[in-house]
């Protein structure tokens, strides 16, 4: 029988592993973190060298809740850079050196040129990120979870869906609307076929608006996050599939600000989110079948000391010239769920061939749908190879039910701070998603989101129920 019947995702943007949880177990410890030596150089104009060492600072402010701020460089030559630092004639298909990532933030452009470069290599602590923190520790982290390419959001974001970037290495309007069934299937699609359910829950802008394969499935398949997911959760109409989008935007009129995490947005808001989600699949009556993995799309020029390793290409075409043959740095990961053993460690089993294993990525979320649903061949070459996440659910039966609520910091943001937020240059993930190609069929999904969700709430929920 199978143990899991429901697979929640929530994806945040744009941190390292290093940056949340590197600091999560002691150094030297199960886990590949933080061990107090780590530093990268910065060449300065001037000549001189200066090392910058991996630092935190101790006050959890809303200033420091947001390092580094501005945002550093996510494009595919920024990633190249810091992965293989300064010398442009370095090997790429040698491992990286990760020593680019301060030289790298010191030599954006205004306005997003830092005025200390140092910023890239902070880390939270614990006690600074409880939830998550907490979280890894009552269920599973896994250290060997990479983004799938070394690029920023959409291509990441597109490998989870479609177990490929399209070829594509950077955000890119001109080749909206994405996903041609030719050339880039969606899990999505999968499951419908083979008779199971699957919605995506969002907040704003969904980025999975760009997928023009889902836009037949509006009405049914996208539900606004705050309307409908707890209630699903609550009443037991959890899909086999749910993907949750954070908050991209502050919002226009209310008092919401982004809750994605993406620097130099707050933390604290993402660590809410975080806590909602489990609590309302924690206390479902869907919870001893339910798979919970949080992760994030990518490490948004963010420091990280493991090297990503070369990686199965998923495909062609390749128009911009990269064939997605390496992972992208190393992104938090934690997999929540009755049948992890608590404080579990979660690496790749071993390959069948005897290989050293690939790392998890996201098209592991994919590879682990293929295996639990036997929804048929595995969308692309890189999903065959992902390894699934089904080696972490280690225990006989639904044992671990960890805590049954997770507190958090309920405060919200000042007038000040939601100005400050609205006034902030857009990061190139929001100045795509703002795009009117992309923005107005993803406003005409909300709007068709939020009425579903005012007419249900007009419902009695026993009624429903009896229903």
């Amino acid at each position: 029988m199978r143990k899991v019947e429901h697979v929640v995702v929530l994806m945040l943007e744009n941190r390292s592993f290093d940056c949340l949880l590197g600091r999560l177990y002691p150094a030297g410890g199960c886990a590949d973190g933080l061990d107090g030596t780590t530093a990268n150089p910065w060449h300065k104009p001037d000549g001189s060298v200066a090392v910058i060492h991996s630092w935190n600072s101790p006050a959890i402010t809303p200033a420091a809740a947001r390092i580094p701020d501005p945002e550093p460089g996510e494009l595919f030559a920024d990633v190249k850079m810091q992965l293989f630092g300064l010398d442009e004639r370095g090997d790429e298909s040698g491992e990286p050196t990760m020593s680019g990532f301060v030289d790298n933030y010191a030599r954006q452009q205004p306005p997003l040129k830092p005025d200390d470069p140092g910023g890239v290599m902070h880390y939270f602590l614990p006690r600074q990120v409880p939830v998550i923190s907490r979280l890894a520790l009552e269920f599973g982290l896994s250290d060997r979870w990479h983004a799938s390419a070394p690029c920023e959001t959409w291509p990441n974001r597109y490998f989870a869906h479609c177990g490929t970037g399209g070829g594509y290495v950077n955000n890119s309007i001109p080749h909206f609307p994405y996903q041609l069934p030719r050339t880039m299937p969606t899990i999505f699609r999968r499951l419908g076929v083979h008779g199971y359910s699957w919605k995506i829950y969002f907040h704003d802008l969904p980025q999975t608006a760009t997928l023009l394969d889902l836009w037949p499935k509006v009405p049914t398949h996208f539900c606004l996050f705050e309307d409908e997911f707890a209630r699903h959760c609550r009443t037991g109409r959890l899909p086999n599939y749910s993907f949750i989008e954070p908050r991209y935007f502050p919002s226009l009129f209310g008092n919401k600000p982004p809750n994605d995490e993406h620097p130099p947005h707050n933390l604290l808001y993402g660590e809410q989110l975080i806590a909602t989600v489990y609590n309302a699949v924690r206390n479902a009556p869907t919870w001893p079948q339910t798979l919970l993995i949080i992760t994030y799309d990518e490490h948004g020029g963010v420091f990280d000391h493991v090297p990503p390793p070369a990686a199965v290409p998923p495909g062609p075409p390749y128009p911009d010239g990269f064939r997605f043959d390496r992972y992208g740095v190393r992104v938090p990961a934690v997999v929540v769920s009755p049948y992890v053993p608590r404080g579990s460690i979660i690496r790749p089993p071993p390959r069948p061939d005897g290989g050293s294993p690939y790392p998890f990525d996201h098209t592991s979320i994919a590879a682990t749908l293929h295996r639990l649903f036997d929804i048929g061949e595995p969308l692309t070459p890189r999903v065959a190879a992902a390894p699934d996440l089904l080696s972490a659910l280690a225990l006989e039966g639904p044992e671990n039910n960890g805590p049954a609520h997770i507190d958090f910091d309920p405060r919200r943001p000042t007038r000040s701070e939601m100005r400050a937020c609205r006034r902030r240059k857009h990061n190139r993930h929001q100045h795509y998603l703002r795009h009117p190609i992309v923005a107005l069929p993803a406003a005409a999904i909300g709007l068709t989101a939020g009425i579903r969700g005012i007419g249900t709430r007009l419902v009695p929920e026993s009624w429903r129920r009896r229903r």
